[in-house]
């Protein structure tokens, strides 16, 4: 695809400037917005196949509805490189998720269109729906619009949301972006006459009143809505939402926009909740994410003219990696563990198991509360489940946590990924909050590996007891440590002293051992891998704290209620007074931009720890 720089699209900073685009000029548009966004997204890394997938059905609506007087909330927002294009932010595509700069989700604060803050699934439409009964309460004629993906209609909340808004009169549209289908032309030309024929409001009013006459006749009644059901059947899908008092239309090409323009305008005029079916391909116009969505779902930076290359040399092993060989090997050794993703294969290092162990892999799809009770009821029956989540998607099924795994103490492990920081995705997707949230639940046991081979060790450590263990490890690679083939663990519980000092002991959790390593070697103070947030070393720290002067305690993760706070509550139990400085995530959002950046910012790199303990404690240094 050229990239002609386009002077229409430049001349574009607000969706009311596009609707004064002649409607014949909008294709040539659609074509300008998508090369735009593919040699944006090349330069600075993103998600890229979901946008491509957007950019007609982004034009339409934005030139069909009162942006943002009319309100659209997108689903998990990924997909809305378009929309902040179109919406004034098309200079600031060079800052995309990078710290200072664009979001890669939409944010109330970043701009007025972007109505809600998302970045985790299935929100949109409980969140429109509750626009649209405002507007109704306000007196506001106005239209409410969530936009959701087929992945993210499996979760629960969608459906909760739907059954709700069935009910409602108010005038909401949910528009079900379909990317795992296709449309053949035939059908398709037929399916956008019905479509702008079903959206039509003499079509609405004629069935509305020839139900109303016809009741009086229910064996008529019955026979019209049979015959109705039957011919909408043989061109549109069973129509399930219907079911829940929506006016289901479609579905339609959602890259074909003289069938969406005038379906989306007939809507307009249409009252009560309405159901848009509209069908895209992801990466659509770029042959090479067409071909492979999900290598080109979150690309780093690329040649679009090349496409994505393998990097050249060895790349350090992830920890997710880590955690998909050590899945695969003690399912070899085990047959009873089982492998549980909610919609996250590829992310969480599942590939692999689902190929060789297909009978003992369950993708549940983006129902996270589901996955962890489906998990329980494994381990009732004997199987040993491996829920794989990342830290941040854990937190939307804390009560099934509680209620179905940790009150009958069962043995689920946890294999919590991106626990931490995680740079460009920003707060919604930081695991921040998994040591606070996870140890104040009993039975529940805490492991953080500080590198590649310990993280092995632990998973191996927390399959073997018969309660639920979490273990918790960051995105992206680790130090570099060789990681053992055995399915050896380590003491449950247990810490390690790494490095003998005086005066001051540094404490840490997780993988910030090793720049509390190198801000201890400037002080000469001791080091100790706690690798345990939950339960402490008590003996150790004990042991520690009676042979300093001074403790620091390190995590990645909330201050409030984290490792830290565990250590003050276990000093104070055993009745030991010693000075403690606790470094970790301050108590706020920390939003996008470069992972190390990010922990210099909060002063968790070697520099900033040797310089927060000099200034707390440099009396005890002199």
């Amino acid at each position: 695809m050229p990239h002609n720089p386009s002077p229409a699209l430049h001349t574009i900073d607000d969706p009311a400037q596009l609707r004064h685009v002649p409607r014949t000029h909008l294709r040539a548009l659609a074509d300008e917005l998508r090369a735009f966004l593919l040699h944006s997204v090349a330069k600075t890394g993103g998600h890229l196949s979901s946008n491509l997938g957007t950019v007609e059905l982004t034009v339409a609506l934005h030139y069909v509805f009162n942006t943002p007087y009319d309100r659209v909330v997108w689903d998990v927002g990924h997909q809305t490189y378009p929309h902040k294009i179109l919406t004034g932010r098309r200079d600031r595509m060079p800052t995309l998720r990078q710290l200072g700069g664009l979001s890669g989700f939409p944010q109330r604060a970043e701009s007025a269109f972007d109505t809600f803050g998302t970045a985790h699934s299935s929100t949109s439409i409980s969140a429109a729906l509750g626009m649209a009964l405002a507007a109704k309460i306000k007196g506001e004629d106005r239209y409410s619009i969530a936009v959701i993906g087929d992945g993210a209609l499996t979760a629960g909340m969608a459906f909760e949301a739907l059954n709700n808004a069935g009910v409602a009169d108010c005038n909401l549209l949910v528009i079900l972006n379909d990317n795992d289908m296709s449309i053949s032309p035939p059908v398709g030309a037929l399916n956008r006459y019905l479509a702008q024929l079903m959206s039509g409001q003499f079509y609405a009013a004629a069935k509305n009143v020839g139900k109303t006459v016809l009741k009086g006749a229910p064996p008529l009644f019955e026979l019209a809505k049979r015959f109705e059901e039957h011919a909408k059947g043989m061109v549109v899908p069973a129509t399930l939402f219907e079911k829940f008092g929506f006016n289901y239309i479609g579905p339609i090409d959602g890259h074909d926009l003289d069938s969406l323009i005038p379906t989306l305008e007939n809507i307009k005029h249409l009252k009560g909740p309405q159901f848009l079916h509209v069908v895209t391909k992801k990466g659509q116009g770029y042959k090479l994410a067409e071909a492979d969505p999900v290598a080109y779902h979150g690309p780093g930076k690329f040649d679009p003219a090349v496409g994505l290359q393998k990097p050249s040399g060895a790349a350090k092993t992830t920890f997710t990696q880590v955690f998909g060989q050590w899945l695969c090997d003690m399912a070899a050794q085990d047959k009873r563990l089982v492998g549980i993703t909610p919609a996250m294969r590829e992310g969480s290092g599942l590939v692999e198991f689902e190929a060789r162990f297909p009978e003992r892999y369950f993708d549940v799809g983006i129902a996270e509360q589901h996955a962890v009770t489906f998990a329980a009821g494994l381990a009732c029956e004997g199987l040993k489940p491996v829920v794989a989540i990342y830290s941040t998607f854990l937190q939307r099924a804390y009560d099934q946590l509680i209620h179905d795994v940790a009150i009958q103490n069962l043995p689920v492990v946890f294999a919590l990924d991106r626990a931490g920081l995680v740079g460009a995705d920003g707060a919604t997707h930081a695991g921040a909050y998994d040591i606070p949230f996870l140890r104040c639940i009993p039975n529940v046991s805490v492991a953080c590996p500080s590198d590649e081979n310990e993280c092995r060790q632990l998973l191996s450590t927390a399959f073997a007891q018969n309660h639920p263990v979490a273990v918790r490890y960051p995105r992206g690679a680790g130090a570099g440590v060789p990681v053992q083939a055995s399915l050896d663990g380590l003491p449950f519980g247990k810490g390690e002293i790494r490095r003998q000092g005086k005066g001051i002991a540094i404490l840490a959790f997780g993988t910030l051992l090793h720049p509390a390593l190198q801000a201890a070697a400037a002080l000469d103070a001791t080091v100790v891998n706690m690798r345990w947030a939950k339960p402490l070393d008590t003996e150790l720290l004990l042991q520690v704290a009676r042979d300093h002067q001074a403790l620091v305690t390190v995590e990645e993760g909330a201050v409030m209620g984290g490792a830290g706070s565990a250590v003050l509550e276990a000093l104070h139990a055993a009745g030991t007074l010693v000075p403690v400085l606790q470094l970790g995530l301050a108590d706020q959002f920390i939003e996008h931009g470069d992972h190390a950046q990010l922990l210099v910012m909060q002063g968790l790199d070697a520099a900033g720890i040797q310089a927060s303990i000099a200034r707390r404690f440099g009396a005890l240094l002199s």
